[in-house]
């Protein structure tokens, strides 16, 4: 087994902490401005001076309410700003933050506080207050609950309840901090099971956002402008705040994800963190818009000659009349789709899932560079990464410092380091069983080239195996057929069935402008056309193109068109929009069966 090693660029100190930052700002520059908050749907300034009184008058708030250094305190909440000062306010007084995802189930929420012992819980709306009441019986350990936009609001009541605690408490409580301390515990989507808990100390979280300044130096710096829309609650946007924050990015956040586009112009972010479903969508929509204003063919040769420049970039840059062709189609074209993200950002940070090469090049060839990365919650976000002078399109990057990584004899990849988590809360079975030997056991096959970089080939437990005995990574499929403009999601089958099926699932925005390109129904539904011959031809060219990736024993010989598109609402997919394979698998095991049966 062949081990690969990034040094440490850095050290830890023994007292080290990721709320630092906060009052080292307030002394160094004091009035720049750190934050941008939403007041009355405009972008209002915020300064680092500004920002910590808030945060330590929140802080003082804790205190009073009897929070003590280790209590998990949690917040149910979509990306806000008031998130990032109860973040904040709880770090600093050595208490650990449990993020809740806002969209979770009540079940869901139950088992987070209890398994946790959550000692305060903040919630964001007067409906999840009413969720928390009805389970707070059996939450013993649940003392109060703050909702985040009630009147006066959690910060409000908080800085009011605190009034009357020393100040000099505060910074008491965090230089008692040790690194070794946990800083946050974060729960896994629970795909297969009951979720875990992952906790992560701020020696974890200082190496993960001290190894992304490393790898991102020119991106995370004062002056640049970080938008944050992703979920809080996700370990990826978080670390990338915390870094941002630590490097004095002035930081905007928003959970409206269906207005993106004016928020980008609103706000011109410099760099963005996102999900690859994001620029999926991004690009889908644009060729759609382009096809309907009938220059469709345009956009098509714009987008070819974009990643023919990109690729030209990896084997000696691109010739004379390929800089030709890319300089008209920047005019043309990707001028236009660069100002559609704010005109200033020029780079984005993704993970969460694999991106694809296509698409990498796509955005690389226009003028938008995205560093693709790898990690889970258990490595405090990424443990590889793309990144500046280092980028290999296709690939999730190199290590960070201070990480080590390796690939078993299954294919298997195993890491350990600074980012890598302890194990999993009160839960010493699950812990035995990830790490072994000091090697944390990721559950993705990977392979690393020559040059040290890595690629993840799919999940070791997603693996379909056929009847035929051929093993199947779906992801290669799935992320061609995500590609198509009217395919949102898509998920391979065919575990001991004898060839390999498709279930998909159409895009509900695309689906209106087909429907009146093809001159089909307006009303009619997904479902009711899910058997016409137009749209099953559609699907079907973009099966045929997804085929091309992989070999024949692997190709999707048959599928079948949802009549709904997966949606984090109804089950399908996590708040990252990732794909739950068994909540499809079970939701649709008729049309998956229906796949075999003869015909």
């Amino acid at each position: 087994m062949r081990e690969y090693t990034e040094p440490a660029s850095f050290t830890i100190g023994e007292h080290d902490n990721v709320a630092a930052p906060v009052y080292a700002h307030e002394k160094s520059d004091p009035d720049h401005v750190i934050f941008q908050r939403l007041v009355g749907g405009r972008w209002t300034d915020v300064t680092c001076r500004q920002a910590a009184d808030q945060i330590r008058s929140t802080a003082r708030g804790l205190i009073a309410e009897g929070v003590q250094p280790g209590d998990r305190v949690a917040v149910l909440s979509a990306t806000r700003y008031e998130w990032v000062i109860l973040d904040y306010a709880i770090l600093s007084i050595g208490a650990v933050t449990v993020p809740i995802y806002e969209t979770s189930s009540a079940d869901q929420v139950r088992w987070v506080l209890e398994d946790s012992g959550a000692v305060l819980a903040f919630v964001e709306t007067d409906a999840h207050a009413q969720m928390v009441k009805e389970l707070h019986a059996g939450l013993p350990d649940l003392r109060t609950v703050f909702t985040i936009d009630a009147a006066p609001s959690a910060l409000d009541a908080l800085a009011e309840a605190g009034a009357a605690t020393d100040v000099a408490e505060v910074d008491r409580r965090r230089d008692a901090i040790a690194s070794s301390d946990p800083a946050t515990l974060i729960y896994t989507s629970g795909t297969t099971g009951r979720p875990k808990g992952c906790q992560l100390t701020h020696a974890n979280l200082l190496s993960e956002t001290r190894g992304a300044t490393h790898c991102f130096p020119s991106l995370l710096r004062k002056g640049g402008r970080l938008l944050v829309f992703l979920p809080l609650a996700h370990v990826l946007a978080r670390a990338l705040s915390m870094t941002a924050f630590a490097n004095g990015v002035t930081i905007g956040y928003t959970s409206d994800i269906k207005n993106l586009v004016p928020m980008f112009g609103q706000f011109k972010p410099t760099v963005i963190v996102s999900v690859p479903r994001v620029f999926e969508k991004v690009y889908n929509t644009a060729e759609l818009n382009a096809s309907d204003s009938g220059k469709g063919a345009i956009f098509a040769r714009a987008a070819e000659t974009a990643i023919e420049w990109s690729t030209a970039q990896d084997t000696g840059g691109a010739g004379l009349l390929l800089r030709a062709k890319h300089a008209l189609f920047d005019r043309l074209v990707y001028g236009k789709l660069r100002a559609a993200m704010g005109g200033d950002c020029t780079a984005s940070i993704s993970g969460g899932a694999p991106l694809g090469a296509r698409l990498g090049h796509f955005y690389r060839g226009i003028g938008l560079t995205i560093y693709e990365g790898y990690g889970l919650t258990e490595t405090s976000a990424a443990i590889t990464a793309n990144r500046i002078g280092q980028l290999k399109v296709g690939t999730v990057g190199k290590l960070l410092p201070g990480n080590s990584m390796a690939i078993a004899e299954d294919g298997e990849l195993l890491v350990r380091g600074g980012v890598v988590f302890d194990g999993y809360w009160r839960n010493e079975t699950a812990t035995a069983e990830a790490i072994v030997d000091g090697w944390f056991h990721t559950g993705d096959l990977g392979s690393v080239d020559g040059d040290g970089f890595l690629s993840i080939v799919g999940r070791k437990k997603e693996i379909i195996v056929t009847a035929g005995g051929k093993n199947v990574a779906p992801a290669v499929l799935e992320d061609q057929l995500r590609a198509h403009p009217l395919i949102s999601q898509a998920m391979a089958v065919g575990d001991a069935k004898p060839f390999i099926g498709a279930l998909i699932a159409i895009d509900p925005e695309a689906f209106e402008g087909w429907k009146q390109h093809r001159g089909k129904p307006a009303g009619a539904s997904v479902g009711e056309l899910a058997h016409d011959p137009d749209l099953t031809a559609e699907i079907d060219a973009a099966v045929k193109t997804a085929n091309k990736a992989v070999s024949k024993a692997e190709a999707i010989r048959k599928f079948t068109i949802l009549p709904v598109d997966f949606t984090v609402e109804t089950g399908e997919l996590t708040p990252t929009l990732k794909v739950k394979r068994k909540v499809v698998a079970d939701k649709f095991a008729a049309e998956i069966e229906a796949l075999y049966s003869k015909d």
